[in-house]
């Protein structure tokens, strides 16, 4: 028996034999999730054998783009020669982002980091000749960001898995061949293991659609985890097993069921280094998404995409930066905010400070000469704008006190206070914030002296 075998073997009678974690408590989850319900941004990092920047990532030989020894061929531009793990820190830190996911592996099976389970990674296989996830890390850590690790339960190219090609034939049945499946199972154990040792805040999961929660054995891998490191976080695709959900891709129209949520998305159209993808989203469609997600209650994981040298494209940078001119001045509506009040009160995005006595009223246009906010009961202590000590004039029409119907308030916002991007209004209230909901009221009697 090889060693690395009798490791895997090792680690799996460990991983058989754990003791179940005890069943937790709402408050206890809430406690565990606080951070990342305060956090919103985050900063995705793909990076791997596709950062050459020919193919998109894993995709590309899976759904037949290319030959898999073409797309396995890259692994040779895979250098980190301008790795500066120091600098992505810092870069992540002040973009505003209260975290980071990195792609460990992808569903290429291409480690990043010094894996003794596994044969392919970027100490054994590439020229970088070294494991770049351990000084990533440390410097997150400096920088006082929590950590996440991206981390695929598939991997295509390897033999005791089953599948490789989207259309091509199974390369056995799980299910008739349970020793060749346990061997791989037992493989994603050793790694997980290996990666736990760091102690991930986040563990970011994909690749769970292939199989059962059963035959992944998602259960007892989370017990896993959580043996040595209780408090990390888990994301949905680990078959019903997460802490999150994570719609991808697009910002939800209406606010998802999970309590923890978090959009991940993309600044062009590719996750890693794409050459030829110069298809940028804007910083202001970007920082739009981000106030969406806010005012839904949730977080954004925006992605970057290095190249296979370690260095990072300009445009990203520059998205980067202005995100931290932004999220720098407008720190106290971000944060320490949840949910904001249904559509229909405000043109704009809103969000709550924690005790609900603040309305945070996000506005990425030019308002012509108001702004309109209806249905609000609560009285209004002071509106301000934002990141300065300016104080904003406002009057509420019809504001009848035998009416349920409040009146509506109109807000003045002059030009020399606004934004470039979002301006930021916080309308500070004397009491918890208190909204009608209703259709309106047929008044049966008017006083007039009243």
């Amino acid at each position: 028996m090889k060693v690395r075998d009798i490791l895997l073997t090792s680690l799996a009678l460990v991983s058989a034999t754990s003791v179940p974690m005890k069943a937790e408590t709402p408050e206890q989850k809430a406690e565990r999730m606080e951070w990342f319900s305060r956090a919103k941004l985050g900063i995705f990092i793909h990076w791997g054998i596709y950062s050459k920047g020919e193919t998109s990532e894993s995709w590309a030989f899976h759904n037949g783009t290319v030959s898999i020894e073409d797309y396995m061929k890259q692994r040779e531009a895979f250098t980190a020669a301008d790795y500066d793990p120091a600098y992505w820190a810092r870069l992540i830190k002040e973009s505003g982002a209260q975290y980071t996911v990195i792609t460990t592996k992808h569903h290429d099976g291409f480690a990043l980091w010094d894996t003794k389970a596994g044969d392919d990674s970027a100490v054994k296989n590439s020229p970088a000749g070294c494991d770049v996830i351990a000084p990533f890390a440390e410097e997150v850590r400096k920088q006082g960001l929590k950590l996440g690790f991206y981390f695929s339960l598939i991997d295509w190219p390897r033999e005791d898995y089953p599948n490789i090609y989207r259309n091509g034939p199974a390369k056995y049945d799980i299910h008739k061949e349970p020793k060749r499946w346990q061997h791989f199972v037992d493989f994603n154990f050793a790694q997980l293991r290996e990666l736990n040792a760091w102690k991930p805040d986040l563990y970011w999961f994909d690749g769970d659609w292939e199989q059962t929660a059963e035959d992944w054995r998602a259960k007892e891998i989370v017990e896993m985890l959580r043996e040595t490191n209780p408090g990390v976080i888990v994301n949905s695709r680990i078959q019903g097993y997460g802490d999150y959900a994570t719609p991808e891709l697009g910002v939800p129209v209406t606010r998802p069921e999970s309590q923890w949520w978090e959009t991940c998305m993309t600044m062009n159209d590719s996750w890693g280094y794409r050459v030829g993808d110069t298809d940028y989203k804007s910083d202001m469609v970007l920082l739009r998404m981000l106030v969406d997600c806010i005012s839904l209650g949730g977080n954004l994981l925006l992605d970057i995409g290095p190249r296979a040298d370690g260095s990072i494209p300009d445009e990203q940078v520059a998205i980067l930066k202005e995100f931290g001119r932004w999220t720098s001045k407008h720190a106290e509506a971000i944060y320490d905010t949840k949910a904001g009040i249904p559509a229909g009160h405000v043109h704009g995005y809103t969000s709550l400070s924690l005790d609900s006595k603040t309305l945070y009223i996000y506005l990425p246009y030019r308002p012509n000469e108001s702004v309109e906010l209806k249905g609000l009961k609560s009285r209004i202590k002071d509106i301000r704008v934002v990141g300065s000590d300016v104080k904003l004039d406002w009057v509420r029409y019809n504001d009848i006190s035998w009416s349920e119907v409040p009146g509506v308030c109109y807000i003045d916002v002059p030009e020399d206070v606004l934004d470039e991007k979002i301006t930021v209004l916080a309308v500070d209230l004397e009491e918890p914030l208190v909204l009608y909901r209703g259709s309106g009221q047929v008044l049966s009697f008017n006083d007039y002296d009243e």
